[in-house]
């Protein structure tokens, strides 16, 4: 039986202020930038459950909702949704904060997967991720329809074979 680590145990809060070095010509958050935030607090959570080196394995779509501006605060929360044998399904949100005026809102979301590789950069299997509050059950239930999701897409499981996916859209 493969060891088993709360999901809560991930949660990483990474917080950035936003400089002209990091803008665009509008004075908004590069995209780049955005994703080079978000993969590093993903990868801090996926580290901290599996306590191993973990490399990207993929980003499923990210969603730039609302511009974040030049001396905003950006929050990123990131959390272990589902773990398999040695990939880790992370979900990421994104806050925009402009203290002056008070105003804090969403503006990204994504799902990163990592995968935990031992020093020789070979996958190593991780512990079973087990969630606990009804929005962790609920992205952890979603996590293999996401996970076949991405393997169908990525060439590396036939659609036939995607059974979560299947029963989802009530395929037979």
């Amino acid at each position: 039986m493969r060891k088993q680590r709360p999901v809560k145990d991930s949660f990483v809060i990474m917080t950035e202020l936003v400089l002209p070095n990091d803008t665009n010509t509008l004075n908004n958050l590069m995209g780049g930038r955005m994703m080079h935030l978000m993969d590093i607090a993903a990868a801090i959570a996926a580290q901290k459950h599996s306590n191993r080196i973990v490399v990207t394995a993929s980003v499923d779509n990210v969603s730039f909702r609302d511009a974040i501006r030049l001396g905003n605060v950006v929050t990123l929360q990131a959390q272990v949704t589902r773990a398999f044998s040695s990939s880790m399904e992370v979900h990421i949100d994104v806050w925009a904060e402009d203290i002056p005026s008070g105003t804090k809102m969403k503006t990204n979301e994504a799902f990163f997967t990592f995968v935990a590789v031992d020093q020789s950069g070979r996958p190593i299997d991780v512990p079973e991720a087990v969630p606990e509050t009804p929005e962790e059950i609920q992205l952890y239930d979603g996590a293999l329809r996401r996970r076949q999701l991405r393997l169908v897409l990525g060439g590396r499981m036939k659609p036939a074979d995607a059974t979560e996916l299947k029963a989802f859209f009530d395929i037979e």
